[in-house]
């Protein structure tokens, strides 16, 4: 606040942390004025060549400097205790005021002349902003500040002068910070407020407050007044504008004469609009005589020349522009000296500090974060700048030298550089807030908040390889250095969280759904604090120093009493800080080593840690320690928050949170910091808010750059200025790459791309053919050396085996064709078929299954549309039939019904996911595949069937009838079991082709016969050689295996000649094959071989089927469970597609009525509601101007036609003169481009033609016509014109007011049905949910599942029935024991409660009755209670009685004994005693 002086005509000056900078504006440059305390300024303020420095720190001092020799005059102590806020001169000069900051908020009035304090007094409690002398009233001041302003007065008493202070109550206003005001001549104060408008003061109590016509705000945001100026009251504001107001108006403004709103509306007679996203905050006057210039600091960071004469305004002169707030990223370039710096301002600067100037400005969107230079292997040319934003956004920027590029025509050049955009990417969706080059320029890694770090291929475009997740927002990145091994990157986490990702390889990563890596190796540390172990250390340490060094003469009792003393004392308890400490800065030391600083409670050291082995815990679960820690001196409230070495790491620069900077010098290879002690400290930045977080040195190692949180950048020399040779940095020439001449477009290197793609397809196809003929030469040429070997009687002949080549040739190029053509059929209507059907048959002597099909009917597609408007039936059904048994010695001749089947019939709707249908096309592919495998190997199985089945048919022919046995029949493959076979083709359905398209074309009969007749020819060679070939093998029987034999007798081999090829075999004689009738040597060898095949063959025939077989049932029992699966999932597919239908249904309503429902819910109903009523006010207000302006033309008129009298002979001229409409030069505030300017000056060139038009018609009458009456006309004329256009302007903006009220006003009536739309939606939402709850679900079931039993059995209907997992029914069943057990305990609980409540209510009882609780029982005791007594007395009576009872029962009983006695013996007696023991029991129940 407040910061910016004028010193003299030349000099600006204005704090930047610890220096006062003093700004020549004509030359731009710098001098500096360094804190004496090293702990800031707090406030300037300057007076008759006298600069006052108010300092902070520790009791700061106030320093006054003499300008311009800056020699320090007067030192002013003792007036605050941390800091001062603001100060100011009195009108004289012969005084000084000045504000401390918190913790006393000291107002002092100083003598400084005398280095004495004339008057003090404590200010408010609050933080104040600005103190100044009344320029009218010297023993006036008046402060302002945070929600306060207070009016003080120095008052004489009978002690002497005291400040009196009257605080400002604000009534009814809301109360406001207070930033500016201005004193009046009469005493009153205007000043500013947070919305805007102004506030006048009368005494210590608002008389009125401020604003503009219709309750507009006099500011866009805060207000600050400022000056007076030649009766005008001129105020500032955050809106970028500068306005001039009435002084008189002002200061007659009352209550009374307010609107309604309570509030004094004014409009301002001067405006001048800087511009945009500018907020001025303080201005100086220069100190030229009657001079209009001002110099305005702008908060966004900039420094405003303006002329405030409202006359002949000049457009604001922006002199200089800096970061406004924090600077984010800072990086200096590796090969020239050059620095980036970026900001939440949302500029991206580049500075030459050898020249130290400012080379560009590139402002973007959104603020930046982080900004790091290209190394050179990455670009040589050192112009590459990566910059990260806060909206997760990574933009490479290209530095170029302007003064090497063309100037387009029509353009100027601004600034020296420029950044180009080329390539951005958001890898983020929060704030970037690292980036980092790997070691040997190859990949880029970006890091966020969001707890992401991204990876990037470099190239001439960036592509992105993936990302990781780390445990806490990154602080910081840091690729390994070249000494080490393993490319790694150490990701720093704010959280305290260390993690270390080796360097993915983008070859092996080929992300489909996402781009995370999860198989990327990583390394994690948490970190957990040691600091209280340390500070126990430490003491434990000095204790014991403390005790070497005691007094020789002590003795040792006396010392070790000392020690017990010294250890009874307590030692500070072990701390852990929760939330964990902060995370400032780390690097690498050696590999798996580094070194962190942190902040908060763990400050003051540098830790020392590494990755442990347990890397399969919780990062956050564990707590990983350092092993080591290093000190560092007076750091325990001000922490490390940047590292940075200079290139040959010989000197450590640290950032501090102080705004100090550290140098530490360092011995070679120091890895430990073990030279770390030693080091210089420099206080360069603010000590409160201006923390250090960006250190950097130059290539060359001789400037040292900083950049705080305080928006201050400083650079310094390592040399001294007399020896530093200060040219200016080398800029980067623009980018001119050949390659961007002959580079393709987008679409041609895509289909370049293909074409090369196939290309290199057919290359493999040719090079595989060219393989495959070259194998096919190299066993032609073995067949013909082992023909050269064999007997001449046996070997093929030349000539005939010439002539097929030459044939095969001849239909070389027809096969090719026809099969290309086929493949291409082939590959066309594949894919549709996805399956073929087959049946396996085998024949066994058991009731085993005979028949496997697959069968298809259509394909399964994969894409499947959703608008269906018929029920689409089950996709996937199985068929299972009965197993057909079959034996060795029946024939079977039909085909047998298909045991397995799986069929697709229709297809699947789209809306289902392939998550349900993959699976099931998977499933049958995999049994249709072993089905087909099966087949192939019953295929396999035949053929090896009917060779064995030929050798024991000439077995037989050779043996007697009586040693025959019946040959078994042999299965046989129907075309039912191969149906693709229906597919294929061979010679002779060719040859049937050929000839029937013969009959139709006369032409081509002759060609035809000749095909047939040469095709016969080579078939009849090929069958003539197989002849010869089959006595050949049977003579070498044992020398040759089965299966080449079986190449050649296959039926399939056979199936391909003619019938015309067999007539040359019958056609040959008797003599011409004599030589191949055996010898009698040959014919006793070949009966013992037949023989072992006649034992052999026929049981291995036997146990090759049974094999088969076995298969087949195995592969049934599979296809059994398959189908129950196949079940499930169609089932669950039909769900799917009835809940899809239910959700068509309701989608088209559901998009009408949130459609509805949107456009219902643009605008706030309150907001419309209060901006039409605006709007409507303000069309008011345009009307009543626009009729006061039509009577103003009306009475202008008047006045018009009253000054031209009666009977003026000059009426009808000045008539036309006042009437006629001119075109007239409006002036333009700012011409961007040439041709604007070229345009702008002809309009002016005609205009004046048609005022010398004017002119001249005028000059005709100019001797007759009265000079005074033609010039009133000309002026009313102008008059008229000024109306005109001003109604015109007012009328278009009533038109557009109007549109705009019509326009929100139909957007008000939509608002009405909102509600209704919102209820309609609901209910439909509720009738979707009720129809997709009705939706039938079948859950398929074994009969074990099934507990619903009635009499022993399942009943019929099971609608009644309830279908639950099991676990969830023991979940259900235990549940019932604990509700069980928890009414118990319930009822025990309440049973408890009841006698508590009686008992609680029988002791008040007791109190009411008796006074206080006594014992029940002990009063029962002492009272006497009648009752009892009466129950006692007839208990005695009865016991009497029946005391007599038994006494006469006793003497009758033995009456009867004796009587008994007579009649009956012993026995009697015993009844009689049984009697008597039951009267005397009857006796005492009486």
């Amino acid at each position: 606040r407040a910061n910016l002086l004028l010193l003299d005509e030349h000099t600006l000056a204005f704090v930047a942390g610890n220096l006062l900078v003093l700004l020549d504006i004509p030359s731009k440059t710098q001098r500096y004025l360094r804190s004496c305390s090293g702990r800031g300024i707090g406030a300037i303020t300057v007076k008759l060549r006298y600069l006052a420095v108010a300092e902070k720190g520790n009791r700061p001092n106030i320093i006054i400097y003499q300008y311009p020799s800056l020699r320090p005059y007067r030192i002013l102590r003792g007036g605050t205790q941390r800091a001062y806020s603001c100060l100011d001169f009195s009108g004289d000069g012969g005084l000084l005021a000045s504000v401390g900051g918190a913790p006393d908020y000291m107002l002092t009035l100083w003598d400084w002349r005398q280095e004495e304090v004339n008057l003090s007094c404590k200010a408010v409690s609050q933080e104040v902003f600005r103190v100044t002398f009344s320029p009218h009233d010297p023993g006036t001041l008046t402060s302002s500040g945070s929600g306060h302003i207070k009016f003080w007065k120095m008052a004489s008493s009978f002690t002497g002068l005291k400040l009196q202070g009257l605080m400002g109550h604000f009534g009814k206003t809301t109360a406001t910070d207070i930033e500016g005001y201005v004193e009046l001549p009469d005493g009153k104060v205007v000043s500013g407020s947070d919305w805007g408008n102004l506030l006048l003061w009368e005494g210590n109590a608002i008389k009125v407050e401020i604003c503009r016509k219709e309750g507009r705000s006099c500011h866009a945001g805060t207000a600050l007044p400022f000056a007076l100026e030649e009766g005008q009251l001129m105020s500032m504001g955050s809106d970028g504008a500068v306005r001039g107001w009435d002084l008189d108006d002002i200061d007659a403004a009352d209550v009374q004469n307010s609107s309604s709103s309570g509030r004094f509306e004014m409009e301002p007679m001067n405006e001048l609009i800087i511009g945009h996203n500018v907020s001025l905050v303080s201005a100086v006057k220069s100190c030229l005589a009657d001079t209009f210039i001002w110099f305005a600091q702008d908060s966004s960071g900039g420094i405003w020349k303006l002329d405030l004469s409202f006359t002949n305004t000049v457009d604001p002169q922006c002199l200089f522009s800096f970061h406004s707030g924090a600077v984010q990223g800072m990086d200096v370039s590796r090969r020239s000296h050059l620095m980036a710096t970026t900001a939440l301002d949302r500029s991206v600067r580049v500075f030459d500090f050898l020249a130290k100037k400012e080379l560009t400005c590139s402002r973007f969107n959104q603020g930046g974060t982080t900004l790091r230079w290209a190394p050179p292997p990455v670009n040589p040319s050192g112009g590459l700048l990566v910059a990260g934003f806060e909206d997760g956004v990574v933009r490479l920027l290209q530095l170029q030298d302007l003064h090497k590029l063309n100037v387009v025509t029509g353009r100027s050049r601004k600034g020296e550089a420029e950044l180009c955009l080329n390539q951005a990417f958001k890898p983020h969706n929060a704030p970037v807030t690292a980036v980092a080059y790997e070691r040997n320029g190859q990949m880029l890694a970006t890091g966020s908040s969001d707890c992401t770090v991204f990876f990037f291929t470099v190239g001439d475009k960036y592509e992105p390889v993936g990302f990781i997740r780390v445990p806490g927002p990154v602080q910081g990145l840091e690729w390994s250095p070249q000494a080490h091994v393993e490319n790694t990157l150490l990701v720093l986490c704010a959280s305290g969280h260390v993690v270390e990702v080796q360097s993915p390889d983008p070859k092996t990563q080929s992300p489909n759904k996402t781009f995370e890596l999860p198989d990327v190796r990583t390394r994690t540390f948490s970190f957990r604090s040691i600091k209280s172990r340390l500070k126990v250390l430490q003491i434990k340490k000095e204790r014991e120093e403390k005790l070497k060094e005691s007094k020789p003469s002590e003795t040792p009792v006396e010392a070790e009493e000392e020690k017990e003393e010294d250890e009874e004392e307590e030692l500070p308890p072990i701390h852990i800080p929760s939330p964990p400490s902060p995370l400032a800065c780390g690097f690498y030391s050696q590999p798996g080593h580094f070194w962190l600083s942190m902040g908060g409670y763990d400050s003051g050291y540098l830790y020392h840690c590494k990755f442990t082995q347990e890397q399969d815990r919780d990062p956050d679960q564990r707590r990983d320690e350092p092993f080591d820690a290093l000190p560092v001196h007076d750091s325990d409230q001000d922490p490390i928050l940047c590292i940075t070495f200079s290139s040959n790491r010989r000197l450590l620069f640290c950032g501090m949170n102080s705004g100090f900077i550290r140098v530490y010098p360092l011995e070679d290879g120091d890895v430990g910091l073990t030279s770390m002690k030693a080091y210089w400290a420099l206080s360069i930045h603010d000590n409160h808010y201006g923390h250090l977080r960006h250190v950097g040195c130059s290539h060359d190692d001789l400037f040292v750059l900083t950049a705080g949180d305080d928006g201050n950048i400083f650079s310094f020399s390592l040399l001294p200025p007399e020896q530093l040779q200060r040219t200016k940095a080398h800029v980067p020439s623009p980018r001119v790459s050949v390659e961007s001449a002959v580079r393709h477009h987008i679409e041609t290197a895509k289909q370049k791309m293909e074409s090369d793609r196939l290309r290199r397809e057919a290359d493999m196809m040719k090079a595989a053919k060219r393989k495959r003929l070259e194998d096919l030469r190299k066993k032609f040429k073995e067949l013909k050396d082992r023909n050269q070997t064999l007997p001449e009687h046996v070997q093929a002949e030349q000539q005939k085996v010439q002539k097929v080549e030459e044939v095969q040739k001849e239909l070389a190029w027809k096969e090719e064709r026809w099969s290309t053509a086929r493949n291409k059929l082939l590959d066309r209507y594949r894919p549709h078929t996805n399956y073929w059907t087959g049946t396996d048959r085998t024949q066994t002597t058991g009731p085993i299954p005979t028949a496997l099909t697959t069968q298809t009917t259509g394909p399964v597609p994969t894409s499947l549309t959703t608008q269906t408007t018929e029920p689409v039936p089950t996709s996937l059904t199985t068929q299972t039939t009965e197993p057909v048994p079959t034996s060795l010695t029946t024939q079977t001749t039909e085909p047998v019904p298909t045991s397995l089947t799986t069929q697709t019939t229709e297809p699947v709707p789209t809306s289902l996911t392939t998550q349900t249908i993959e699976p099931v096309r998977e499933a049958q592919t995999d049994m249709n595949c072993r089905i087909v495998a099966l087949r192939d190997s019953k295929l396999r199985l035949l053929a090896r069937l009917r060779a064995q089945a030929r050798q024991l048919r000439r077995v037989h022919r050779r043996l007697s009838a009586d040693d025959q046995n019946p040959a078994p029949q042999l299965p046989r493959m129907l075309p039912e079991e191969a149906p693709e076979k229906r597919l294929h083709y061979d010679r002779s359905t060719l040859q049937r082709y050929r000839e029937l398209s013969g009959k139709r074309y006369d032409s081509a009969v002759y060609a035809s016969s000749t095909f047939i007749c040469v095709f016969s020819l080579a078939s009849g060679l090929v069958h003539f050689t197989r002849f010869i070939l089959f006595y050949f093998f049977n003579f070498f029987y044992f020398f040759y295996d089965l299966s080449f034999i079986e190449f050649f007798f296959h039926d399939s081999y056979f199936k391909c000649s003619s019938s015309k090829s067999f007539a040359v075999f019958d056609k040959m004689k008797a003599q011409d094959i004599h030589f191949y009738l055996p010898s009698g040597l040959q014919t006793r060898t070949r009966t013992r071989r037949e023989v072992r095949v006649f034992c052999v063959f026929g049981p291995q025939m036997e146990t090759s089927v049974s094999l088969f077989d076995a298969q087949l049932m195995l592969l049934l029992d599979h296809k059994l469970r398959l189908d129950l699966e196949l079940k499930r999932a169609d089932l669950h597919q039909l769900t799917l597609y009835q809940d899809l239908l239910v959700l068509q249904d309701f989608q088209k309503t559901e998009d009408d009525l949130n459609q509805s429902l949107n456009c219902c819910s643009l605008f706030p109903s309150v907001s419309c509601q209060s901006k039409l009523g605006e709007y409507k006010e303000h069309l008011q207000s345009k009307h009543k101007l626009i009729s006061k302006l039509q009577d103003k033309i009306k009475a202008l008129a008047d006045d018009f036609h009253a000054s031209l009298g009666q009977d003026n002979k000059f009426e009808e001229f000045l008539t036309q003169v006042f009437n006629k409409n001119i075109k007239r030069v409006k002036k333009k505030k700012k011409k961007t481009t040439a041709g604007e300017e070229e345009e702008g000056e002809e309009e002016e060139g005609k205009e004046g033609e048609e005022e010398e038009d004017g002119g001249g018609g005028c000059a005709v009458f100019g001797s007759e016509c009265d000079p005074e009456l033609l010039e009133y006309t000309l002026q009313l004329r102008e008059r008229r014109l000024d109306l005109e256009d001003q109604l015109l302007e007012e009328k278009k903006n009533a038109e557009a007011l109007k549109k705009d009220w019509e326009t929100l006003l139909k957007k008000v009536c939509s608002e009405a049905g909102l509600k209704t739309v919102e209820d309609e939606l609901e209910l439909v939402n509720r009738e979707k949910q009720q129809k997709m709850d009705e939706v039938s679900v079948v859950v398929p079931l074994r009969l074990h599942q099934v507990e619903y039993v009635i009499n022993g059995s399942v009943p019929d209907d099971l609608s009644e029935v309830l279908v639950l997992d099991r676990k969830e029914l023991n979940r259900l069943q235990e549940r019932i024991k604990q509700l069980q057990v928890e009414k118990t305990q319930q009822r025990e609980r309440l049973r408890q409660g009841e006698i508590d409540v009686e008992v609680t209510q029988c002791s008040e009882l007791m109190v009411m009755k008796f006074g206080r609780q006594v014992d029940v029982e002990a009063l029962q005791t002492l009272s006497g209670n009648r009752r009892m007594e009466e129950l006692k007395q007839e208990k005695l009576l009865k016991e009497a009685q029946h005391a007599t009872e038994i006494q006469q029962w006793d003497v009758r009983a033995k009456k009867e004994n004796r009587k008994k006695k007579v009649w009956t013996g012993d026995r009697g007696n015993g009844v009689i005693e049984k009697r008597k023991s039951g009267l005397e029991i009857e006796g005492m129940e009486r």
